[in-house]
């Protein structure tokens, strides 16, 4: 009888235990000193879809762009990070140009709310494929380069994740770390004002302007939106491999211009909108490797004139986690 409730007893602590180890969902590493680099790119093609003369359907726009080195430093809540840009253009410059952007912005998180700001510029376009119409250009360089077409983005995002353990520290992985599935149902707000300009200048060549359409002549494309969008994100942790992304579909509405011979022109409308992210690599308490994408679309429809500008990021991110004690969240 004494064994059987010894044995009993042990069962019943071996349980508790092991529930409580289970239960830890995040390692967060708050009192660590981290040191990281990061080193990757972001670029911003735009087109302008329109039926367009010798039945061309889409004029494309993409920038150079060099690779960014950043550094940074965090310690509990505090982090900071500077990033240039290094080495040479990925693209010939005779075939795009040369590209500047300036890249601005910041995030930080309220209880289940997560908040980010981000600014984007672009200045330096090339049009590709302009040949098509252009005879003073070749196969062998077929593009026109456009230096003053610029374009610029600013975004403020907020997203609500529905579970309290979908913490964004931990899907970026510098900070803390996961041990256990999550997954979360969320809603992003989102309020942006973007589009691109050319100095003054029509923003479509002159022979491929409608002279039916006034639009088609337009030197600036511009708006500003607000919305929502609901998604599903799910982050997991096996072996020190993590993995973590998310989803949603929604739409805004939206405000839009174009300008000609110094006047804006206004319309209201709606707008599709998608969220992805997508990121995941190595951790384990003294150190994290982590691989970060980053998509973003913006699109303004002017009856049967459409802009469109996609945001592409990809970066490695890397670094130690010196000194310090580490805390774990429990499942709630």
């Amino acid at each position: 009888m004494k064994t059987l409730l010894n044995s009993i007893l042990f069962v019943f602590c071996a349980n508790i235990f092991f529930a409580q180890k289970d239960s830890i969902f995040l390692e967060d590493f708050y009192g660590s000193k981290v040191i990281y680099a990061d080193i990757g790119f972001n670029t911003a093609p735009f087109s302008l879809r329109y039926n367009f003369p010798n039945d061309i359907e889409k004029i494309t726009y993409k920038n150079n762009y060099k690779p960014f080195l950043g550094i940074g430093f965090a310690y509990k809540w505090f982090s900071v990070r500077a990033a240039l840009p290094i080495l040479g253009y990925f693209r010939r410059k005779e075939l795009f140009g040369e590209t500047k952007q300036y890249n601005l912005g910041f995030d930080f998180d309220i209880k289940k709310i997560h908040f980010d700001f981000e600014f984007k510029s672009i200045f330096g376009y090339s049009i590709q494929d302009a040949n098509r119409w252009d005879p003073t250009l070749s196969e062998s360089l077929p593009n026109s380069i456009v230096p003053k077409t610029a374009s610029i983005n600013l975004a403020m995002n907020a997203w609500y994740f529905n579970n309290k353990e979908f913490k964004i520290k931990g899907l970026h992985g510098k900070r803390a770390h996961y041990n256990k599935p999550v997954q979360t149902w969320y809603v992003k707000g989102t309020f942006n004002i973007f589009g691109t300009d050319n100095a003054g200048s029509s923003i479509i060549p002159i022979a491929m302007q409608d002279p039916s359409n006034s639009k088609t002549a337009a030197t600036r494309f511009s708006a500003f939106d607000f919305g929502a969008i609901p998604g599903y994100a799910y982050v997991n942790r096996i072996k020190n491999w993590q993995f973590c992304g998310w989803f949603g579909l929604g739409g805004v509405i939206q405000s839009k211009f174009y300008r000609l011979d110094h006047q804006s022109r206004g319309f209201l409308g709606l707008a599709p909108r998608y969220d992805i992210r997508i990121m995941g690599g190595y951790s384990n308490k003294d150190f994290f490797v982590f691989l970060v994408t980053d998509f973003d679309n913006k699109s303004i429809r002017f009856s049967e004139l459409v802009y469109r500008q996609y945001y592409y990021m990809v970066k490695i991110t890397g670094g130690i986690r010196l000194g310090g004690k580490k805390r774990s969240y429990n499942l709630i």
